[in-house]
């Protein structure tokens, strides 16, 4: 019988605490680059002309077809060959994830823009409004009440992925907890407190999107 003892943690604490810092710190950079990499992306794939939506929609479908994993190892290894420029591991980690979370945030942002009644664009174009004017103080505000459940998933999402981390030694959580499991020979402990962490951290941010879906939904039926 396997005797569980959680104990021995406390003697990690400071790494377990950095490592939970760590991956807040590097969740919200990444999000919020990823938020700008969508917008502009999202808009520009409403562009009428193809030498604009074409290459914003190649990226998007590269970035959505292949595995999160061999990206960040690709941007790792494969990038600073290609291009000649050195990148930390943080540094490679956060762009490849940015522009991943960006090609699923650009999908979100331009169907919540294409779902707008085509009639709010016609009516502002009808009293004078030019194109921007009217994305600006009709579609995008109306727009926004659509996105926010998915974008909140999504970043739930970028903050999961973020485990994955480990794989370039960047010090995350999961890694901190295999260099704990490796010194103490206790891996169930070590990553069940860290399975725990997530969940404690994931299931509040859950139940605000569902509340924010919910509310939505609401919404629509008034």
């Amino acid at each position: 019988m396997y005797e569980w003892d959680f104990g021995f943690l406390w003697k990690y604490r400071t790494l377990l605490v950095g490592g939970i810092g760590y991956t807040l710190l590097f969740t919200v950079i990444c999000v919020l680059g990823g938020l700008a990499v969508g917008l502009v992306a999202g808009l520009g794939r409403l562009s009428r002309h193809k030498v604009v939506t074409a290459p914003l929609r190649a990226f998007v479908e590269v970035f959505r077809c292949t595995p999160v994993l061999v990206q960040l190892v690709w941007f790792y290894y494969a990038l600073p060959v290609l291009t000649g420029i050195e990148m930390s591991a943080p540094v490679a980690a956060a762009l490849c994830l940015s522009l991943y979370g960006g090609a699923f945030y650009s999908e979100i942002i331009r169907g919540g823009i294409i779902s707008t009644d085509i009639g709010q664009t016609e009516a502002g174009q009808a009293i004078g409004m030019t194109r921007g004017q009217v994305m600006r103080r009709i579609v995008l505000p109306q727009a926004f009440r659509k996105m926010i459940p998915p974008l909140v998933n999504q970043s739930i999402l970028q903050l999961k992925n973020t485990s994955l981390l480990m794989v370039l030694a960047v010090p995350d959580l999961l890694y901190q907890g295999q260099v704990i499991a490796h010194d103490t020979y206790r891996p169930l402990e070590v990553y069940t407190f860290i399975a725990i962490a997530y969940f404690v951290i994931l299931f509040p941010i859950t139940l605000w999107a569902k509340r924010l879906e919910h509310g939505n939904l609401t919404a629509k039926e008034a």
